[in-house]
């Protein structure tokens, strides 16, 4: 008895790839553009709440190297107030800070 000429009947790859991958709601279609992400993020605004409700003392480098040390008393959008003992209170622009750390 000769085998009887069979046909294998097998779906198409792009079906399978369709079944086995979910679709995603969340994700645009790659001709949509993507959203630009937040302007804050409120990590700054966390990290100077932080410090000033635990009263750390800070140091805060100058980009023309000069360091000032105390403790901050509030902050906005611009600048810092810095309370030192001893010394005058100080206004410190953002924009002029280099970089600032723990005592």
């Amino acid at each position: 008895m000769e085998p009887a000429n069979r046909r294998l009947i097998r779906p198409s790859l792009t079906e399978i790839n369709k079944e086995q991958r979910p679709i995603r709601k969340d994700v645009a279609s790659p001709s949509a553009k993507r959203s630009t992400p937040p302007d804050q993020t409120n990590a700054e605004n966390f990290y100077y709440l932080k410090q000033m409700q635990s009263k750390t003392p800070m140091t805060i480098v100058l980009g023309d190297g000069e360091i000032i040390k105390g403790v901050i008393e509030w902050y906005d959008k611009n600048c810092l107030k810095v309370n030192r003992d001893g010394e005058p209170n100080l206004l410190v622009f953002k924009s002029n800070i280099k970089y600032m750390y723990k005592v």
